[in-house]
C-alpha cells in the first residue's frame, strides 16, 4: 500500500491563482449535450444560452443531471503574457462539477476527473481546481481564443460554480511535479518538467515508531523536459520521508512525502473483552436487534445475567432480540466466555421517548462504490463485519445509499428495488439474524442526488414501506427538493425544515425504531432545529473527499461553533469516513489521506461524537484500516454515555487543543498539529493552555498506554491523543 502526501508549493511558489491575473472572465456560452464539434474555435455558437461562471448550471435555470454539457469562453490574450514565461501560460478555471475535459483553440490541454463513456468509468472531482498550464504556441496572441469546456455532471447541481476563473502566468508548480513513491525502505523521488530547470534535492528522514530523525541530504539536479528525473533514496527501516525541490530559474519550493502505514493499537487480547455501547435506546413495543461486541478467539458462548422477560439471547451469535413494552432502565450484565476466559460488561437498556443514545457506527455504501452498488456488495461488506470483526467493535449499521430505486414505482405507487437489490426484505432479515442493522437512503425531491426515484408525494406509503422490509435506519436527502424549493418564494427556516418534519410523521409512526439522518448539508442552521423534527443527526457540511484541504475544512473549521447541539439522541455529522479504499464508483483506491491524516480523522471524530460511519470497501480492508477503525479506546470516547461533543480549546501557530469530558470524570484531549511540517511540543504546557493541571494520569489512546509529561513531536497533519485524569 503506498501512500502519497499531496504536493503543495511553499514561499515564492504560490497557488497558481496568486500569480498575476492578466485575463479574467466570468461569462461563457452554454449548450446541453455533446458533440466533439463544439471545440473547434470556427464552430458557430452565437445561438448559444450565456451563463455566468460564478453559478451552476442549476442555479441558471438549466436541469441536466447525469449528462453532458458544454461551455465556450471567448477571451482574448494578450502577448504581454509572454514575459515570465514566454512557453507556457495558465489556465485557471476553479473548480468544476463533476468532470472536465477542455480545449484551447480546438488543442487539449487538460482534464480532470473521468467520464462514463471512459474505460475506467465516471469518477466526479467537483472540487478539484482546474489549473491547466497550456503551452503558448496554441494562443492566438491578442485576438479572439475559444476555450472550450466539456463538463459530465454526476446528479445535480453542475458546471461551473465559484467564479474567479482566470488566463495567467504559471508558477511552479504548474511547470513541475514532485512526487514519492515507495514502500519497505526503497522509495523513489519523481520530477516531472515542461521546461528546462535546476535547483536543489533535499531529503529528510525520520523513524516513524521512535521519531528519531536521518542526517539532511541534499542534491544539486537539473531537470530536462524531455523525461523524468529520478532520484532513488534507500532508508532502512520505517520511515516517514519529506522530500523539498527549491527551484532556481521560477523560483519557489515544492514539498512532497512519503509515510507507509504505521499501526498503533495493540492486538486485543485472546481473551474475551466488551468493546460496545454501555447504554442503548429503545422505544416501547420495537423490536431490538443488538449484537454483543466482544473481540477475542472464537468460537465464543454468550450469557445475560438480568435478562428481561421479552427479550431472547441467541447464546451461539451473541444477538439479542425481542421487545418491551414497559418504559424504563432495565440493567443487565453480559458475559462472553471462550478458550481463554471469561468477560464481563454492564450494560443498561433505556426503553422510552429517546433513541441513538450514543452515535451510530457501521458503513455506508457510497464513498466506495457510489451509484455502482448492488446487493452483492452489500453483502460482502456485511460479511467482512463479521468475518473480519469489526462488530465485535460496535460497527452494526450497513447502510445502502442511492441507487437501490428502480426507475417507477409499482402499480399502487409504492417504492421498489432494482435489478441489483432482487431482495431487501432477505437481506435485512439476514442482517438482523447476526445482530446488524440495515440503512436506506432516498429524498424529500421527486429525484436522488444520483437521479433516482424520491419520496416526494409518498412519504407515507414509503415509511410504511421500509417498515415492512425492516429497515433501521434513513439517511434523508436534500438534494432532489432544491427544485422543490427554488420553485416557491418561501425562504425561512420553516422551509427548509418542512420536508424533514412531514417525513419525522410518517417515521415515527412505524412500529420499529429508525435512525433518522437529515442530509441537507447544514443549510438554515440545521442543528438549532434538527432536534425538532426528532432527528438522530444531521449533517453539518457538504460532502467529504479524502483530500486534507476536505478534511481540514470540515473537520476542523465547519464543527468549532456546534457543540452545545450535540447529545444522547441528537448528533452533529460532519460526513462519513474517508480511509480505506474508496473510489465513489467501482474503480476503488487508497485512501490520499497519509497516515498521520487518518489518524487525525479518526482523532476528530471520535473526540466530536460525529457518526463512525465507514465509507471504504471492507471486502478488502487491510491490517492499518483494520486498527484505525477498531482501537476500543479510541472508540469509546466516540460512544461515551455523557455525549458531550469536543470544543476547541486552543488555536495557536498552526497547533489546535480539542477537548471532551467524559462519563468517568476525565477528559479526552487531542493536541493536532495542522502545519506543514513536524512539531515538538511540551504536554505540560499544552494542557495547562487549556486549564489541565494536576494531572493523575495521561493515557496515550492509540498506544493503549500511560506516558509521562514530558516532549513529544507531532509529524504534520498528525495528532497526539490522549485521556486524563
Amino acid at each position: 500500500m503506498k501512500q502519497l502526501l499531496t504536493v503543495f508549493a511553499l514561499n515564492m511558489g504560490l497557488a497558481a491563482a496568486a500569480w498575476a491575473q492578466d485575463v479574467t472572465f466570468n461569462e461563457a456560452r452554454f449548450r446541453v449535450g455533446d458533440d466533439p464539434a463544439w471545440a473547434a474555435p470556427a464552430f458557430p455558437d452565437g445561438a448559444w444560452q450565456t451563463l455566468t461562471l460564478d453559478k451552476d448550471w442549476n442555479a441558471q435555470g438549466v436541469a441536466n443531471a447525469n449528462a453532458f454539457a458544454w461551455y465556450r469562453i471567448h477571451v482574448t490574450i494578450p502577448s504581454s503574457l509572454k514575459k515570465r514565461s514566454p512557453e507556457w501560460i495558465l489556465l485557471d478555471l476553479g473548480p468544476i462539477d463533476d468532470s472536465d475535459e477542455t480545449f484551447l483553440n480546438g488543442r487539449p490541454v487538460g482534464k480532470t476527473g473521468t467520464f462514463p463513456t471512459d474505460p475506467e468509468g465516471f469518477f466526479g472531482a467537483w472540487e478539484a481546481p482546474r489549473h491547466y498550464a497550456v503551452p503558448s504556441k496554441y494562443v492566438r496572441w491578442d485576438k479572439d481564443n475559444v476555450i472550450a469546456v466539456r463538463v459530465y455532471n454526476g446528479g445535480d447541481p453542475g458546471g461551473f460554480y465559484a467564479g474567479g476563473a482566470c488566463i495567467g502566468q504559471p508558477a511552479l508548480p504548474d511547470l513541475v511535479t514532485l512526487s514519492v513513491t515507495g514502500k519497505d525502505g526503497d522509495y523513489q523521488v519523481e520530477l516531472v518538467s515542461r521546461v528546462k530547470t535546476f535547483g536543489t534535492l533535499s531529503i529528510e528522514s525520520e523513524d516513524v515508531a521512535t521519531g528519531v530523525a536521518d542526517p539532511r541530504s541534499e542534491k544539486e539536479l537539473a531537470l530536462s523536459s524531455k523525461k523524468p528525473t529520478l532520484v532513488r533514496v534507500p532508508v532502512s527501516g520505517q520511515k516517514r520521508l519529506t522530500v523539498k525541490y527549491a527551484d532556481r530559474v521560477y523560483g519557489g519550493v515544492l514539498e512532497a512525502g512519503l509515510c507507509e502505514p504505521y499501526i498503533l493499537t495493540p492486538p486485543a487480547p485472546a481473551i474475551p473483552r466488551y468493546n460496545g455501547p454501555l447504554v442503548y435506546g429503545l422505544r416501547p413495543g420495537s423490536p431490538l436487534i443488538f449484537r454483543l461486541a466482544f473481540s477475542g478467539e472464537k468460537p465464543m458462548k454468550y450469557a445475560v445475567e438480568g435478562l428481561p422477560e421479552g427479550l431472547h439471547l441467541d447464546a451461539d451469535e451473541g444477538v439479542l432480540s425481542g421487545s418491551l413494552d414497559k418504559a424504563g432502565d432495565y440493567p443487565m450484565t453480559f458475559v462472553a466466555t471462550n478458550g481463554k476466559g471469561t468477560a464481563c460488561a454492564a450494560f443498561t437498556l433505556k426503553v422510552g421517548k429517546t433513541i441513538a443514545l450514543t452515535p451510530p457506527m457501521g458503513w455506508n455504501s457510497w464513498n466506495c462504490w457510489g451509484t455502482s452498488v448492488s446487493q452483492e456488495k452489500v453483502m460482502a461488506s456485511a460479511a467482512a463485519f463479521l468475518n473480519r470483526g469489526l462488530a465485535d467493535y460496535g460497527y452494526s449499521y450497513i447502510n445502502i445509499d442511492d441507487a437501490w430505486e428502480a426507475e417507477e414505482r409499482a402499480a399502487d405507487g409504492s417504492i421498489v428495488t432494482n435489478e441489483k437489490f432482487p431482495d431487501m426484505k432477505g437481506l435485512s432479515d439476514w442482517l438482523h439474524s447476526h445482530g446488524l442493522k440495515l440503512g436506506i437512503y432516498s429524498s424529500p425531491g421527486d429525484r436522488t442526488c444520483g437521479g433516482y426515484l424520491g419520496t416526494l408525494d409518498h412519504e407515507r406509503q414509503d415509511a410504511e414501506t421500509w417498515n415492512a422490509w425492516g429497515i433501521d435506519y434513513l439517511k434523508y436527502d436534500w438534494c432532489g427538493y432544491d427544485k422543490v424549493f427554488k420553485a416557491g418564494t418561501d425562504r425561512s427556516v420553516a422551509a427548509y425544515v418542512r420536508p424533514y418534519l412531514k417525513m419525522e410523521e410518517y417515521l415515527r409512526a412505524q412500529p420499529r425504531d429508525i435512525f433518522y439522518s437529515l442530509c441537507q448539508y447544514g443549510m438554515a442552521d440545521v442543528w438549532t432545529w434538527g432536534h425538532a423534527v426528532d432527528a438522530n443527526s444531521w449533517r453539518t457540511t457538504g460532502d467529504i473527499t479524502d483530500t486534507w484541504k476536505s478534511l481540514y475544512n470540515i473537520g476542523f473549521e465547519r464543527q468549532t461553533e456546534l457543540w452545545p447541539y450535540a447529545g444522547p439522541g441528537h448528533w452533529n455529522d460532519p460526513d462519513m469516513l474517508v480511509v480505506g479504499k474508496v473510489g465513489w464508483s467501482d474503480n476503488l483506491r487508497d485512501s490520499r489521506l497519509t497516515p498521520d491524516e487518518q489518524y487525525t480523522h479518526i482523532s476528530l471524530w471520535s473526540l466530536l461524537a460525529a457518526n463512525m460511519l465507514i465509507g471504504c470497501d471492507l471486502a478488502q480492508i487491510d491490517d492499518f484500516t483494520f486498527n484505525l477503525l477498531c482501537n476500543n479506546e479510541v472508540n469509546a470516547v466516540n460512544q461515551d454515555i455523557l455525549g458531550r461533543q469536543a470544543r476547541q480549546d486552543a488555536f495557536e501557530d498552526g497547533m489546535q487543543i480539542w477537548s471532551r469530558d467524559l462519563y468517568d470524570g476525565g477528559k479526552a484531549v487531542g493536541i493536532f498539529n495542522l502545519n506543514g511540517e513536524t512539531v515538538p511540543v511540551d504536554l505540560a504546557g499544552c494542557l495547562a493552555k487549556i486549564g489541565i493541571e494536576g494531572v493523575e494520569t495521561v493515557r496515550d489512546l492509540w498506544r493503549q498506554k500511560d506516558i509521562p509529561m514530558g516532549l513529544y513531536k507531532i509529524p504534520s497533519h498528525g495528532v497526539l491523543y490522549i485521556k486524563v485524569k
